[in-house]
């Protein structure tokens, strides 16, 4: 298997992972039924998210821990859902990629999830 190389290969990948994780029983309704994502206009954004995590392309110009925050305060995310998203998003990488990137992704996503939770789940 090759590396992720390119924006090409970061939307390959973004395809199948939400392919798995819109019709996931512990996840896919945060995306479907209280995110109501258009996955038609997502698909570029978290793709250059995920250019400017990788490979240091800055286009993304959003506030993932704000955005994820007000789909906190909609439906409260539990440890269960990270896991679950991280297991997906993991195997997505796996599947088709294999790497010092597509190692340096799976690092990464799992640091935001850490850190959306104790972000989402601190003490008062």
């Amino acid at each position: 298997m090759k590396d992720l190389t390119s924006r090409k290969d970061i939307e390959l990948l973004m395809n199948v992972f939400y392919n798995k994780a819109l019709i996931d029983p512990t996840i896919g309704y945060l995306f479907t039924d209280i995110a109501q994502l258009d996955l038609a206009s997502h698909l570029p954004v978290i793709c250059d998210f995920w250019e400017m995590v990788i490979f240091k392309k800055y286009g993304y110009k959003k506030d993932v821990l704000d955005i994820h925050r007000k789909l906190n305060d909609k439906a409260p995310l539990q440890a269960i859902h990270f896991e679950q998203w991280l297991t997906l998003f993991t195997e997505s990488v796996n599947e088709h990629f294999a790497g010092a990137n597509a190692e340096q992704m799976k690092t990464r996503a799992l640091s935001i999830a850490t850190v959306m939770q104790m972000k989402f789940h601190k003490s008062p």
